[in-house]
């Protein structure tokens, strides 16, 4: 198994640098169930950033690109669980990935809830405003 930056996936994704994205290509292309591409959980919030902040994708661009990535075979994610219920958070609603993301893991950790002085998060991804 190897590890795949965001950069790389960046490429991959986006092909908005023919070089990079070629050699990009050609490292995920050549995965295979038994010899897979590791994802962590930094690669994930950070490539939700950089489609929706600098390539200005729309939400639900965002979550096809995910949702991609959680059914390729190729790819393991990491915590793909908690990312597979974050991202059904995230595309019905109007919270911010990383915010649904916490929300769930801390779930997934056994939290009775994720406190917060976000009203929006509170609002959207299920955390719990302080008041």
């Amino acid at each position: 198994m190897i590890g795949l930056d965001t950069n790389v996936l960046v490429r991959y994704i986006m092909q908005d640098d023919a070089k990079q994205a070629a050699k990009a290509g050609k490292i995920i292309e050549s995965l295979t169930a038994a010899e897979p591409g590791f994802v962590s959980i930094v690669s994930i919030v950070e490539l939700v950033w950089v489609l929706s902040g600098c390539f200005e994708l729309t939400r639900d661009q965002v979550a096809t690109a995910l949702s991609g990535l959680l059914r390729t075979k190729e790819i393991v994610v990491d915590r793909a669980e908690d990312v597979g219920r974050a991202l059904r958070v995230f595309a019905g609603s109007s919270a911010d990935f990383a915010d649904c993301l916490i929300e769930r893991i801390g779930a997934s950790a056994g939290c009775n809830a994720t406190v917060t002085f976000d009203v929006r998060a509170s609002k959207s991804a299920g955390m719990a405003l302080i008041p």
